[in-house]
């Protein structure tokens, strides 16, 4: 796809060159180490979690903490560039990734979690709505969300970009967007974390009432 076929400016960035240049940054046993302490924390109230989709998943660190965490999960992902979607299906299998735009992803199953960590910073503000519907729709049961938070929308700098970084109170949008999610669980992550660090993340683990 060209950059003309994108909704956003934000899209064609993360499917380009840029979007590429991230795989190496984020390619480590350091890093995997990292993800499986965040998800133990973060799924600790979620008990058994049969099934699993990641909006943005990359080359699939967070899934493959996930599959360390539970063995027999059954792992979906959604990326939008080239690279890493190739990378990812060596992970995950080739059915059971979607390349392309999160907002073209059709929802034709539901999982047990639908998940998105440090991407929803990213998407372009006006869109969100749609990638809360695809987060929501994709679950049947719980929502992991993991991003930069601010208790109001504000943009910054990224990597001297602008209009790339977006914070906010992603999951309070999404409570108040779906009266029945419930939050069951939240927590922070420390980039100095002597251990496990990660991006300085704010995590919040919502469930969908009957």
């Amino acid at each position: 796809m060209s950059a003309s076929d994108y909704v956003t400016p934000q899209e064609g960035f993360w499917a380009g060159e840029f979007g590429s240049e991230y795989i190496g940054r984020n390619d480590s046993q350091q890093l995997l180490a990292s993800n499986l302490n965040f998800f133990t924390k973060a799924l600790k109230q979620a008990g058994r979690v049969g099934s699993a989709i990641e909006f943005g998943a990359n080359i699939g660190m967070n899934l493959r903490a996930l599959q360390l965490l539970y063995p027999d999960v059954a792992l979906h992902g959604v990326e939008i560039n080239p690279d890493a979607a190739a990378q990812l299906r060596s992970h995950i299998g080739q059915d059971n990734v979607y390349e392309g735009s999160i907002f073209n992803y059709p929802v034709e199953q539901q999982v047990d979690l639908s998940l998105i960590k440090g991407v929803l910073i990213h998407i372009n503000p006006d869109m969100l709505p749609v990638v809360y519907e695809k987060l929501y729709t994709a679950s049947r049961r719980f929502v992991l969300v993991c991003e930069y938070y601010n208790p109001s929308p504000v943009a910054i700098s990224y990597r001297g970009h602008a209009d790339r970084l977006f914070k906010r109170d992603f999951a309070g949008e999404m409570m108040d967007k779906y009266p029945d999610l419930k939050l069951v669980d939240y927590g922070f992550a420390y980039r100095r974390d002597p251990a496990f660090p990660q991006d300085d993340i704010t995590w919040f683990l919502m469930e969908k009432g009957a």
